[in-house]
């Protein structure tokens, strides 16, 4: 493609892939900004602009001019659970994005008639009701309204679950059934359940009604998880640490990721942990891991990283913050034993820590562990979430040689939080700039796909300006990050909790060709619009793994998505806005929606004279 005196040339050292016309940050403070990147081998050979990759072009050099685009390192999401999601997105109604209520029941209400007989319709995360403009969830008879037949199980954040009248039954719930530990059937005045499962606080009651619902086999495992990790690299993901979690077991759930890697067909890079399921036998479960493999088995697509994101069920403190912290009982005991059985095996871990109640325990036992020598000892560990950590703890956590990892579970709960612990609390939840002060490597990442959603521009908004989905400033700028930083924390700084940082996070000669050029500049976008952002061209070890606008069709091609009632093959994954006209027009339409149902309600209460049709108010009649 001889574009602007690129003549293909015969070279034994030939670029398999050459991007130019870009403004690339390049994320390397030797060279920060470029043009051009030649790509061979999966690795960038070379960094700079159309005379240093001229000599790299061969006949066979596929060269993309991206017109003048912004090009960043591809982005990698610090804790996302990427396996389970993989194995269930294309039985999955996705919320996120969806700006109303009444445009989320229709989406429902369409699926649940195109749904067969025996299948449920699931909406499971990366949705709130701080996105929609009613401001509330979905009541059980609406749902029993658009899916009078058909189970319907819509999950919110790790707070509640809403039921139709099929779900009840299909999920065997009745007048006799107990309330779980931790967890409330909500019932009526005659004792039967209505319908609202309660986290109270523990988020296991809804894990558990979910796994009742059918699920993918064979084959069908790995188309969905190739069209989960197309949708991820959509929004210029190339990488993610999985943080495992409940009813993930090993190695059952994860044959399907490594099928795939067998096979080539991972469009983006996993780091994954291991995360004991059974309470009581999470220390027989670790040994039993320790013995048969260890860190880093596998390679640059999928590698183990650790344990975690829980080491005991007895230590997780679960965050509804529509309910009180929850008071653990000791737990000490057995979370020392494991936390020494990792260390002295070499393993590193993550911790899920929402309140700084619990970092405080689980640092008084690695205290006790490092006067043994065991902290720090090179082994990569970190807390997850850290909404309420204290500067104290902060403190301990550097000197212990921890790290942090951040989520933007805030964007979709921060109303929650900011009601039980007040402005003060919210301003500082999680203390970002605490721990970037104290020299702590953060990385951020999403929490998908049952929290948040797992478009990371959403975080990035998040971050940069202190706002929830709806808007509302809930951290100001003294807990705030610049752009630069931000988007550090989600490329560099999680590639140093997989101790990758040498060769992925950055664009530079030698690393991971891996890159997302973006439908618009990150840099200067208005600071609203950075949740908007999409990539229109997401590369990955040289590969196109995902393209779209003018770039459409230069990405690989995926197989057809299975079941055809698949709610993805309809409706596809994230709902995004079009473009600001677009948004305009369908907030004015919401507007006029909204409007007419005011009317109508006026009208059936005797509030509109009989056949007046224009609007009418009764303070300005004459």
């Amino acid at each position: 493609m001889p574009v602007g005196g690129l003549v293909p040339q015969a070279t034994d050292d030939a670029a398999e892939l050459v991007v130019r016309n870009a403004r690339i940050h390049t994320g390397d403070p030797g060279r920060p900004q470029a043009e051009a990147i030649a790509v061979r081998g999966g690795v960038i050979t070379v960094v700079g602009d159309d005379k240093d990759v001229a000599p790299h072009i061969g006949t066979a050099t596929k060269v993309v001019d991206v017109l003048g685009r912004r090009m960043v390192p591809g982005l990698n999401d610090a804790h996302l659970h990427v396996i389970r999601g993989g194995l269930n997105y294309v039985l999955e109604l996705r919320w996120d994005g969806v700006r109303t209520l009444r445009q989320a029941l229709a989406m429902l209400r369409e699926q649940a008639a195109r749904t067969p007989k025996g299948q449920w319709v699931r909406v499971v995360g990366g949705w709130s009701v701080e996105q929609f403009a009613e401001r509330r969830l979905p009541t059980v008879a609406e749902l029993n309204e658009a899916a009078p037949d058909t189970p319907v199980f819509v999950l919110h954040l790790y707070q509640s679950a809403v039921l139709n009248r099929a779900a009840l039954r299909a999920a065997g719930f009745g007048r006799d059934t107990p309330d779980p530990k931790g967890g409330q059937i909500v019932r009526g005045r005659d004792g039967e359940p209505t319908g609202l499962l309660l986290a109270a606080p523990s988020a296991l009651i809804l894990y558990s009604t979910l796994a009742k619902a059918p699920v993918l086999e064979g084959e069908d495992k790995k188309v969905s998880t190739r069209h989960f990790l197309r949708e991820l690299n959509r929004f210029g993901l190339t990488s993610a640490i999985d943080a495992a979690g409940g009813f993930q077991n090993f190695p059952d759930n994860y044959g399907t990721v490594i099928e795939l890697a067998e096979a080539g067909q991972l469009s983006l890079r996993i780091a994954y942990h291991l995360f004991p399921q059974v309470p009581g036998q999470e220390t027989a479960d670790l040994t039993r891991w320790t013995e048969t493999t260890r860190p880093e088995d596998g390679d640059e697509w999928l590698r183990l990283n650790g344990a975690g994101e829980n080491l005991t069920w007895a230590a997780a403190d679960f965050e509804n913050f529509n309910q009180p912290r929850p008071e653990l009982g000791d737990y000490e005991a057995e979370f020392e034993r494991a936390v020494r059985l990792l260390m002295e095996n070499g393993w590193g871990f993550r911790l899920h820590a929402t309140y700084d109640e619990t970092i405080r325990r689980d640092l008084a036992v690695f205290e006790k562990l490092a006067a043994e020598g065991l902290f720090p000892a090179g082994n990569r560990w970190l807390f997850d979430h850290a909404e309420t950590a204290s500067g104290e703890s902060l403190d301990r956590v550097a000197a212990l040689g921890g790290a942090m990892s951040v989520q933007n579970r805030l964007s979709f709960q921060g109303e929650a939080f900011l009601r039980r612990y007040g402005p003060g609390r919210a301003a500082d939840a999680p203390p970002v700039r605490a721990m970037l002060e104290r020299g702590l490597t953060v990385a951020a990442g999403t929490d998908a796909t049952r929290v948040s959603t797992y478009n990371p521009w959403v975080a990035l908004h998040w971050l940069v300006s202190g706002r929830n989905v709806a808007g509302l400033a809930l951290r100001p700028p003294a807990n705030q990050v610049d752009r630069d930083t931000a988007l550090r924390m989600f490329t560099l700084a999680g590639a140093r909790l997989t101790g990758e940082e040498e060769v992925k996070g950055v664009l530079r000669p030698g690393c991971y060709a891996d890159l997302a050029v973006l439908s618009d500049d990150y840099f200067t976008v208005p600071e609203p619009e950075i949740a908007h952002i999409e990539s229109l061209l997401t590369v990955t070890g040289g590969r196109i793994v995902y393209s779209a606008g003018e770039f459409a069709g230069l990405d690989e091609e995926l197989p057809p998505v299975n079941p055809d009632w698949s709610p993805v093959a309809r409706f596809g994954g994230y709902q995004a806005p079009r473009c600001a006209g677009a948004r305009q027009a369908e907030s004015l339409a919401e507007a006029v929606a909204e409007a007419e149902l005011h009317r109508t309600w006026r009208v059936e209460r005797g509030l509109f004279p009989e056949g007046f049709d224009a609007p009418f108010d009764p303070c300005f009649s004459f």
